[in-house]
């Protein structure tokens, strides 16, 4: 699991960790127990991960989730939640997980893999007991979070979504903004310096919707338990094995701390097999490593250390060990300026609101992930900061370090500089919120090529691929688990005291990428409006990755794999989704201009092709290759270009809109097109029957022939 598990060590391992609070009485500013009360200044500002929260948000893991379409339990939930923290002095700013991060892709397809067996785990128990199944198989339904997003709108609740690097982006927002609290479950917020960090997880809100409840994790009280001073947290995780060194490429090193003597020693080869050690016992082992680290920030010493065992891809290792050093740094880093001042409320607005970024108007912009300062190696007083190996910022009384839950007032100057946050002196500065930082330093277009004689050699190339090669790949994709779960077979026999050998030979990388044709340009206009409204969580995440990036990622869905008479709904929708890539694109307005063009020149028109990836699993298709999606123009109208579509003011543009939907539907007929035939409230619900009755009718044909 790697720096994941840790989330998980600290509520098992660390009971004096974790708190329970009721979020009105920090409001209040009232201690646990009963005491004095102080009316706050401000409201108790939250900032809330909705990527660790859906199911709290959706209401709890509600007892009929399976069954999909529980709208009104939801914002009734939302409903109660939002007047809850109205009355209760509670702000809240909910960060949506807008990002594409191709750097996390492989445990994004390790996700799927596993939510693809709780998909079928969950259907096979309906249909065998007809009863809800286990709320541990809770898997979010089709669009959950984006309905939420839409009632939490409408509540007034304040919401954004982040764009490149969703971690790095939240951890900005709350250091740069003034909050007092972060509401999420993630092991890079335990370890990368916040305040007051709650647990999204245990969010609860009463039946009468007067008590907002949740835990605090105290980390000074995990860095006593792991006795570990807390500005080495920054080499501890990226030691654990994280989204950039995959605790696979850690795994030498791993065992190498436990010794040939440890009880478990016995485990690391089985019957030919590889697995990792237990989550606890690499935590432990890891926080003795470096707690006993005489020069912290003396990286290719320390890379030469831990990667001594390695037999291949040393070099790429060590690069990453230092990519994944600088990455927890710039998480960790302290704000510019106090952490708790709160900004004046102006225009009588929420201070949530206020945040959020206005195109053209500088000054008004969240912040991005916040970069390392260049700062020499040989920097005197940075190495006297990160050698420190003593308790001098770990209080021992709690007098030094004042929890949330203790404070008098929901501004604590006492606070304003904590001896706690790390000064990453010796990291480089680079930019380590792109999504494709793992891809070996490729930019946003890195995986389109200019020329398109390569790319025709290589669609030849995939074309000749079966079909069924493609829904076997995870067969030959080695994974690494734990004891119980073994799965990565090895080569040739390995004794219990020999070396461990390297776990892959290639890049640590479970999903194959596929190069695609340069996307064509999009107008500046167009791309300011999508990222202002991608910031501001008014438009669905997808439409920018299409125009940014040129690729999507398909959650799983829960559905019937041994059903073989219906298709997919990734296959269901396709078309749909194809029509909007045309949109997006304006493959229209470009196909009228290259049939000019060809009769003025006398030869055959050369239409463009706009090439989507899309990462999906469903049944016959494994997540670890995208599939290559053709963007379609309409038929039946040209449709005008996307700047004077979303742009356009007139009555007119209102109107051609609205065509524009339909057709992507499959329902621009006369009779829809006519408001009178079809009331407003009903057009998406018509539509979307419509949209089924022609695809059943041409999958049925498709069959027939």
């Amino acid at each position: 699991m790697g720096v994941q598990g840790f989330q998980e060590y600290i509520e098992k391992h660390c009971p004096n960790a974790v708190v329970p609070v009721e979020l009105q009485k920090l409001a209040r500013g009232s201690l646990v127990g009963g005491g004095r009360q102080r009316p706050p200044q401000t409201p108790l500002r939250l900032l809330v991960d909705a990527e660790n929260c859906l199911h709290r948000l959706y209401g709890g893991f509600y007892t009929d989730w399976v069954s999909g379409g529980q709208w009104n339990h939801m914002l009734g939930y939302l409903a109660a939640l939002a007047k809850a923290c109205f009355n209760g002095n509670i702000e809240l700013l909910v960060c949506f997980n807008g990002a594409l991060e191709k750097g996390r892709l492989h445990e994004w397809v390790k996700r799927q893999v596993n939510e693809r067996q709780t998909a079928q785990q969950i259907i096979s128990h309906v249909q065998n007991k007809g009863t809800p199944p286990p709320k541990v198989w809770f898997l979010p339904p089709v669009c959950m979070a984006h309905c939420i997003r839409l009632a939490l709108l409408r509540f007034h609740i304040g919401v954004v979504q982040t764009i490149e690097d969703h971690h790095q982006e939240v951890i900005a927002l709350f250091k740069e903004n003034g909050f007092h609290g972060l509401v999420a479950y993630d092991s890079d917020y335990a370890l990368c310096n916040i305040p007051y960090y709650f647990s999204a997880h245990a969010l609860k809100l009463s039946r009468n919707g007067k008590s907002l409840t949740t835990s605090q994790y105290l980390m000074h009280e995990v860095a006593k338990q792991l006795n570990l001073n807390p500005n080495r947290f920054v080499i501890f995780a990226s030691l654990l094995g994280n989204h950039i060194l995959p605790d696979e490429d850690l795994a030498a090193f791993h065992w190498s701390l436990l010794g040939p003597e440890h009880p478990l020693a016995s485990l690391k080869v089985r019957a030919h097999q590889l697995v990792l050690p237990p989550c606890d016992v690499v935590i432990r082992a890891v926080a003795d490593y470096v707690r006993n680290l005489q020069d912290v920030h003396d990286l290719e010493a320390i890379a030469k250390d831990i990667f001594k065992h390695s037999q291949s891809r040393t070099d790429d290792k060590v690069v990453r060990f230092k990519k994944a050093v600088e990455y927890y740094a710039n998480a960790s880093k302290p704000p510019h300026f106090r952490p708790y001042l709160v900004r004046p409320n102006q225009m009588g607005l929420p201070a949530a609101l206020q945040m959020l970024n206005i195109p053209g108007k500088p000054g008004h912009g969240y912040p991005g992930p916040p970069l390392a300062e260049p700062v020499h190696e040989a920097d005197p007083s940075a190495k006297g900061l990160l050698e420190q190996n003593s308790y001098s910022n770990i209080p021992n009384d709690g007098k030094q370090h004042t929890p949330l839950y203790e404070r008098l007032s929901p501004i604590n100057s006492a606070h304003g500089s904590n001896s706690n946050h790390t000064d990453p002196a010796f990291f480089i500065t680079s930019s380590t919120s792109s999504s494709s930082e793992n891809e070996e330093n490729t930019g946003s277009t890195a995986n389109h090529v200019s020329d398109h004689k390569g790319w025709d050699k290589q669609r030849n190339q995939m074309d000749n691929i079966p079909e069924g090669d493609h829904g076997d790949q995870n067969k030959s994709d080695p994974s690494v688990t734990s004891p119980v779960n073994q799965s990565l077979e090895g080569k040739g026999h390995v004794g219990v005291n020999a070396q461990i050998p390297s776990l892959l030979s290639m890049p640590t990388r479970n999903h194959m990428d596929i190069t695609t044709p340069p996307l064509p340009v999009v107008a500046a206009e167009v791309l300011r409006v999508a990222e202002h409204r991608h910031k501001k969580g008014l438009m669905y995440p997808y439409i920018y990755h299409v125009l940014t990036k040129g690729e999507i990622k398909l959650s799983v869905t829960i559905e019937d794999e041994a059903n073989k008479d219906l298709p997919s709904a990734v296959q269901l929708y396709r078309p749909v989704r194809q029509y909007v890539y045309g949109v997006l694109f304006s493959l229209a307005e470009a196909k009228k201009k290259a049939e000019r063009l060809a009769m003025r020149r006398n030869h055959l028109p050369d239409y463009p092709t706009v090439i989507i990836k899309e990462w999906a699993a469903y049944k016959g298709k494994s997540p670890h290759t995208p599939e290559l999606v053709e963007a379609l123009p309409f038929r039946e109208w040209t449709c005008p270009n996307l700047k004077k579509l979303w742009l356009g003011k007139a009555v007119e543009d209102k109107n051609r809109r609205m065509r524009a939907f339909l057709a992507c539907m499959r329902s621009d007929t006369p009779a829809m097109l006519n408001p009178a035939n079809v009331s407003t409230p009903l057009m998406v619900l018509c539509c979307v029957l419509r949209l089924i009755t022609w695809i059943h009718a041409a999958f049925s044909w498709l069959l027939f022939l």
